[in-house]
């Protein structure tokens, strides 16, 4: 009986548990549907706002110097900036992103690159720090209000270090959106910013006041700004989809085991009671001897 007793328990436990999965799926769900239409609404304008600057770059007189966020020199100290999220649950989300950043990083230093880390989200800044990592900044909080202000700050932070020759190349590390079930990791190179060849009949003609030199002074950072902006904006979408995919699986996974231990429960009871059978039977049968 004792042994009915703990199955009971246990299919209890995990109907509990089954319950949570469940809402937290409904919960994700709902939440990657405004995500989905925050990302679907950007993108557009993050491509316009690149070919808008490269049509000014483009006009900008060779012989010129080039504006610091444009200007290319030897790397030597790289920041690569990683995006995971705060929370868990949400299946191999944050551990593709690690292995990745990861990666990327032993790679850099095998070529002698000086490799620093700005983190955004919690999981990613207590992975790297478990692993003896150079946190330049961290940044918390960023996934549950996602803003183009917030971004700016990061976005203004690391171009002041570039202008400054703190780094000389800066690389994002995201989870770009695909659909709800499919996320895949993206390694995009942010500085040097590197304007789009257009091709003669894209560039047209235009008339820029004050001029392209001052056009550009201001279409650069914003660029970074929504460029940090749309890869928080793809990491929160894929977070979202990747946690109502895990938790789908794991209510999947939870009646498949209340199935099992159900049936489990049903032979031990069906024992049981046979046991009883069993030992009423001899019993009367040494009351006839």
């Amino acid at each position: 009986m004792a042994n009915l007793k703990q199955i009971r328990k246990r299919i209890g436990s995990v109907k509990s548990t089954q319950k949570i999965t469940r809402a937290m799926k409904l919960v994700a769900a709902a939440r990657l549907r405004r995500a989905q239409e925050n990302i679907t609404r950007l993108r557009p304008y993050a491509v316009k706002t690149m070919d808008v600057l490269s049509s000014v770059a483009a006009r900008i007189s060779s012989e010129e110097a080039p504006h610091p966020l444009l200007e290319k020199r030897k790397i030597e100290s790289v920041l690569l900036v990683v995006l995971t999220s705060d929370r868990g649950l949400a299946g191999a989300f944050n551990a593709n992103i690690e292995k990745m950043a990861y990666r990327r990083w032993k790679e850099l230093e095998a070529e002698g690159k000086d490799v620093k880390f700005a983190v955004i989200g919690r999981k990613g800044r207590d992975f790297l720090q478990r692993r003896g990592a150079n946190i330049v900044r961290e940044i918390t909080g960023v996934f549950e209000d996602p803003t183009l202000e917030k971004a700016g700050e990061i976005a203004r932070a690391i171009a002041d270090d570039y202008v400054a020759q703190d780094l000389d190349a800066c690389y994002l590390i995201y989870n770009e959106f695909k659909s709800a079930i499919s996320q895949q990791v993206v390694v995009e190179s942010l500085l040097p910013i590197v304007p789009r060849e257009l091709d003669p009949e894209e560039q047209g003609e235009f008339i820029y006041e004050p001029n392209e030199k001052a056009l550009l002074e201001t279409l650069l950072p914003l660029y970074l700004e929504v460029e940090i902006y749309r890869a928080v904006l793809e990491s929160v979408a894929s977070e979202h989809g990747a946690r109502m995919t895990a938790m789908d699986a794991a209510t999947s996974n939870a009646s498949d085991m209340i199935d099992k231990l159900t049936l489990e429960y049903n032979r031990a009871r069906q024992a049981a009671i046979t046991t009883e059978l069993m030992e009423i039977i001899g019993g009367a049968e040494a009351l006839k001897g």
